[in-house]
């Protein structure tokens, strides 16, 4: 199970900075809530929506932010935002109506991240810690597959895989240029955290004041390109990007300077060959031809040993696979492989 095997190897590697704080045993002890025995969201944590959402077998997902007052956050890499002590994140998960998982992301150190999965009850009163080895099946997500709690390996496998701890909470996924033809995106609602917001409210050093007169986006030939290489950027580049510990692969998907996407794809043979077709046409892109795409092909897959991403679904997401198998039919034969 090669897939497993390289999240093992990136667990390893990022556990060096893991945190010694212990997770509270209930969700509402995590500082959610406005209090206790309430569902109402203190206001302190703020809502935010990324524009290229994480595809999770079609969960509703609500995401909230702490940031502790009178704090700011590093944006001197701006790919790669260095956060407060004491800053939190919150992820829900509801499947057909209901809350299934919140997950939490504490910066409990300079360098220590924490994270925890809490398993609600059935009467969605309040939500409980998961085991380190987390939950199997704790929701039917389609005839058969069911939702898990990852085990907290898991979390820190794709939290600490280069791309940074907080995903879905930077430049390109909070900009005020939103993408109309992201998959699975929801519109902004009011009072939610954007880029505009954050410099606004001084959040940012440096200040970044041109990212609201120029708001980040995926530069591309297309509309269509514009969406799948950001899809690609959120559903992949946590662990394909030049930074991490799958730098060494080559293979670039999430959003960086340049067009390393292309050359490390685009009619380039990888390690993964296409099944039934000859090893030299199997291309982790080929341009024109879907049927050659490893990338595609492991999109397509929930088989253990070559399902991607490995972790964190068992349902192929056949929207995204479409806006794929579009963008490689029809627009790059025209512009990908001249970049």
């Amino acid at each position: 199970m090669r897939a497993r095997s390289i999240l093992a190897a990136l667990a390893g590697v990022a556990a060096l900075g893991a945190a010694t704080t212990q997770p509270p045993q209930r969700l509402t002890e995590t500082g959610l809530y406005a209090g206790r025995g309430t569902a109402v969201v203190d206001a302190r944590n703020r809502p935010f929506s990324p524009q290229y959402p994480l595809w999770t077998d079609g969960a509703v997902k609500s995401r909230w932010i702490f940031i502790p007052d009178g704090t700011t956050i590093d944006t001197t890499d701006p790919f790669r935002w260095s956060f407060p002590v004491g800053t939190k994140l919150w992820k829900e998960f509801a499947f057909g109506g209901k809350k299934v998982e919140t997950r939490l992301v504490w910066k409990t150190g300079q360098d220590a991240w924490l994270f925890a999965s809490y398993v609600w009850n059935d009467e969605q009163s309040e939500a409980y810690l998961a085991p380190e080895e987390g939950v199997p099946n704790v929701a039917e997500v389609a005839p058969g597959r069911f939702h898990s709690i990852p085990a907290r390996t898991d979390c820190v496998a794709c939290h600490r895989g280069g791309k940074g701890e907080s995903l879905g909470f930077d430049a390109l996924q909070l900009s005020d240029d939103r993408d109309p033809a992201a998959p699975h995106a929801e519109p902004l609602r009011p009072g939610m955290v954007t880029l505009r917001s954050l410099v606004d409210e001084g959040r940012l050093v440096p200040d970044r004041r041109e990212w609201v007169e120029h708001p980040p986006r995926i530069e591309a030939a297309t509309p269509r390109e514009r969406a799948a290489l950001g899809y690609l950027a959120a559903n992949c580049g946590a662990c394909h990007n030049s930074h991490g510990p799958l730098a060494r692969l080559g293979l670039v998907l999430a959003h960086e300077p340049g067009s390393a996407v292309f050359r490390s794809t685009v009619d380039v043979a990888g390690i993964y060959a296409v099944p039934g077709i000859a090893p030299e046409r199997s291309r982790r892109i080929a341009p024109g031809a879907p049927e050659n795409s490893a990338l595609l092909h492991r999109m397509k897959s929930r088989r253990p040993m070559s399902q991607m991403p490995p972790l964190g679904t068992v349902v192929a997401d056949a929207e995204a696979i479409e806006l794929i198998r579009g963008w490689i039919a029809d627009d790059l034969p025209a512009s990908g492989a001249a970049r």
